[in-house]
C-alpha cells in the first residue's frame, strides 16, 4: 500500500503527501523509504522548482511508528536528502507534529502552519531522545526554547511554534499563507535556488556530517533500553508509565 503520493508538477511545484492517516503518518519503515524516494525523483526532475510536504488526515506525522520502526540511519539519510535536495522543500501543516515529525519539519527549508496544528517533542515522556531529530531542530529552534520542549514534551500550538522559528509563517488559512510563498519560488531562477539553499543549509548539513553516527548510537541505545521498552509498551497499551509521578 502506497503511503506517501505525489501531485503532478502544477507550475513548477509537486506536492508529496503523507497518506497514511490510519496510523497518522507515523514514521513507518515503508514512509521513510518511499518519502525519499519521492524526493529524489523531485530532485531529479528539471519541471520541478519546488516541493511542498503536506499530509492527509489530522496529523501530520505522529512520528516513529512503534510497530513498524524504520532504521534510525534510514531517518536520519531521510532529513539529510530533504536539506541536500535542490529545490526549496516547504511543509504545509494543517494539524498535529509529533516527535520525529518535527525533524522532517525543520529540514524543511519553509514551513508553514495552519489552523488546527499544534507540536510536542514527545520522546523523553516515553523514555527515549529526540536524539536524530535534534540534528535539524537545534539549527532552527531558539535555544532556550529547545531545552524546555526537549526535556518536557509539552504542546504548543502555531504561533509558539512561529516565535521560537520551528516555522516560518501560520494562518489560519494555510493556503492563504503559502501562496506568496510558492509565488515567490516560481519566479526564482533554478539554479540561483540551488546554490542559495546551499549557502542557507551549510551548517546543518555540516552538523549531519559530524553528528549523525553519535545520535543514531543514541537513539538505538535508548529504544533498547528497558525504560523506553516500558514506556512503548505503555504508550500502545494507553496506561499511564511507571515514572509518572
Amino acid at each position: 500500500m502506497t503511503v506517501v503520493t505525489a501531485s503532478k508538477p502544477d507550475r513548477g511545484v509537486v506536492t508529496l503527501t503523507l497518506d497514511s492517516p490510519a496510523n497518522r503518518n507515523a514514521l513507518s519503515a515503508a514512509l521513510v523509504a518511499e518519502l525519499t524516494a519521492a524526493l529524489e525523483r523531485a530532485g531529479a526532475d528539471d519541471g520541478v522548482r519546488a516541493v511542498v510536504l503536506t499530509h492527509a488526515g489530522s496529523t501530520f506525522c505522529s512520528g516513529a511508528d512503534l510497530r513498524q520502526p524504520p532504521d534510525p540511519a534510514a531517518f536520519v539519510a531521510l532529513m539529510r536528502r530533504i536539506v541536500t535536495l535542490p529545490k526549496p522543500v516547504v511543509a504545509r501543516v494543517r494539524g498535529h507534529v509529533r516527535a520525529g515529525g518535527l525533524g522532517l519539519l525543520a529540514a524543511c527549508d519553509i514551513a508553514v502552519a495552519g489552523e488546527g496544528a499544534s507540536f510536542a517533542l514527545t520522546e523523553v515522556r516515553i523514555g527515549v531522545v529526540a536524539a536524530v531529530i535534534s540534528i535539524p531542530l537545534l539549527a532552527r529552534v531558539d535555544a532556550r526554547a529547545a531545552g524546555r520542549y526537549f526535556l518536557t514534551g509539552e504542546r504548543f500550538e502555531s504561533a509558539e511554534a512561529a516565535r521560537i522559528g520551528l516555522v516560518t509563517a501560520y494562518d489560519d488559512d494555510v493556503d492563504r499563507a503559502l501562496a506568496p510563498v510558492l509565488d515567490g519560488l516560481r519566479e526564482a531562477a533554478p539554479g540561483a535556488l540551488a546554490d542559495t539553499k546551499k549557502l542557507l543549509t551549510a551548517k546543518v548539513l555540516s552538523a549531519f556530517d559530524e553528528e549523525s553516527d553519535a545520535v543514531i548510537a543514541l537513539s538505538a541505545g535508548r529504544f533498547r533500553s528497558a525504560e523506553a521498552q516500558e514506556g512503548m509498551a505503555a504508550f500502545l497499551e494507553r496506561r499511564e508509565r511507571p515514572w509518572v509521578l
